[in-house]
């Protein structure tokens, strides 16, 4: 036990790593550029060509598909290409779609149909970047370092997410909405050119002759599925984002027409969203070890359902300003809630996966748990268009807080701690 003790002090810590300072601050840069083409995507939609809540819905489904449909396929390919080279080739082919916004709406010619095709092709390339992403991190630093690199990354995530809002909100007081696009190609940008300055250990990984790519993602997915806590775990957060997507693809209609909060008003909204993220980030292994980490991914998912029951209050306040403050709070808490619980369960499907299959793995995950949610951005979409904006809502929050089930009735809260090892 002692000598294990002596082994952990050795490690560096990250601060004193370049190569993840590279990644860390190249990530922390595209995330404030995303942030900014995500407010200006739906202020674009419904304010300057008048999307409606159907519209809304395909629009979600598009830029999230690719999950759904290459999802699979892509981890196989992950695990056989370098990481870090087929990251940077997805921020290329995103900040390539990215910058075909502006350049349309400059030329007059910009409808609905062009956002569902960008949507569609930064969707796709995001599937690869987020797979490679995720499997990149444990080759990046030592696995007793995986838990403190992701707290790092979800909160610098976080922050973007804070000032991205905000930032855009203002700008867009100043500049057209489409202009904000450039500012995420930007990111992308950015993001690239970190990734090449990288050093790492990662070697090419021949593919096994007669190996197929059925059999190869059939390895990932009996992974998942054979691992007791992790299917729980892929159950919980499918019900989750499915419903989330219900309800968030809505939000735009909510603060921009119903609400009439403006561009700033959703900003706001979102950037206190965001500085629960930071929160929730940052306290996550506070919490683990007052709670445990078992206990904390059930009760993360509780708080965060049940916060976003204030949204559809908000449509009910007797004033812009009291609708703020609901929607703001209730993103606040939804976000420290479900940001907790992404730290611990992403940190422990790391720790205990085999590297080979890391990207299988996390692209089998993915499949499934943001597959669902292209289904649940229509049907919120449906749904509003047909029930009304609050109706839904409330289907959206129910769901939600059904999402903890899984995770609920399962051995975590006899857990103080999760598996830290392949054998665990």
């Amino acid at each position: 036990m002692a000598s294990h003790s002596v082994a952990r002090s050795t490690v560096a810590p990250l601060v004193r790593r370049p190569s993840f300072l590279a990644f860390w601050a190249g990530q922390g840069v595209s995330q404030l550029g995303v942030q900014l083409g995500q407010l200006a995507l739906p202020v674009l939609a419904v304010s300057l060509l008048g999307a409606r809540e159907l519209d809304l819905g395909v629009l979600n489904a598009a830029s999230m598909a690719a999950f759904l449909v290459v999802g699979l396929p892509a981890g196989a390919w992950v695990d056989r290409w370098l990481k870090r080279r087929t990251m940077i080739r997805a921020d290329v082919v995103r900040m390539t779609a990215m910058l075909a916004v502006p350049i349309l709406w400059e030329a007059g010619v910009l409808e609905m149909w062009h956002l569902f095709v960008v949507a569609a092709i930064v969707g796709v390339a995001t599937v690869f970047f987020d797979v490679a992403y995720q499997s990149y991190i444990p080759l990046l630093v030592d696995r007793e370092l995986v838990a403190d690199a992701n707290g790092k990354l979800e909160a610098t995530a976080q922050t973007a997410r804070l000032a991205g809002p905000a930032l855009g909100g203002f700008l867009l007081t100043v500049v057209s909405a489409p202009l904000l696009f450039a500012g995420e190609a930007a990111g992308y940008l950015v993001s690239a050119l970190c990734l090449a300055r990288l050093r790492d250990t990662e070697t090419f990984r021949p593919r096994a002759e007669g190996s197929r790519l059925s059999a190869e993602i059939r390895e990932g997915a009996a992974f998942v599925v054979s691992h007791p806590l992790i299917r729980r775990i892929v159950a919980s957060t499918a019900i989750g984002n499915l419903f989330s997507s219900v309800v968030y693809v809505l939000m735009p209609l909510v603060t921009l027409r119903e609400l009439g909060l403006g561009p700033v008003g959703l900003g706001v909204m979102l950037s206190f969203g965001s500085v629960g993220g930071v929160i929730g980030a940052l306290a996550a292994p506070h919490l683990a070890a007052r709670v445990g980490e078992g206990p904390l991914l059930p009760l993360g998912l509780m708080v965060g359902g049940a916060a976003v029951a204030l949204f559809p209050l908000a449509l009910t306040a007797g004033s812009g300003t009291l609708a703020l403050v609901l929607l703001s709070v209730g993103d606040f808490v939804m976000s420290f809630g479900v940001i907790v619980y992404n730290v611990l369960q992403v940190s422990m499907r790391q720790r205990v996966c085999p590297p080979r299959l890391l990207g299988r793995m996390n692209a089998s995950i993915r499949c499934v748990v943001w597959g669902v949610m292209p289904i649940g951005s229509l049907l919120g979409g449906w749904l509003g268009a047909e029930l009304g904006i609050a109706p839904t809502l409330w289907i959206g929050i129910v769901g939600m807080l059904l999402s903890c089930l899984p995770v609920a009735i399962g051995p975590f809260f006899r857990l103080r701690r999760l598996p830290d090892g392949e054998g665990d």
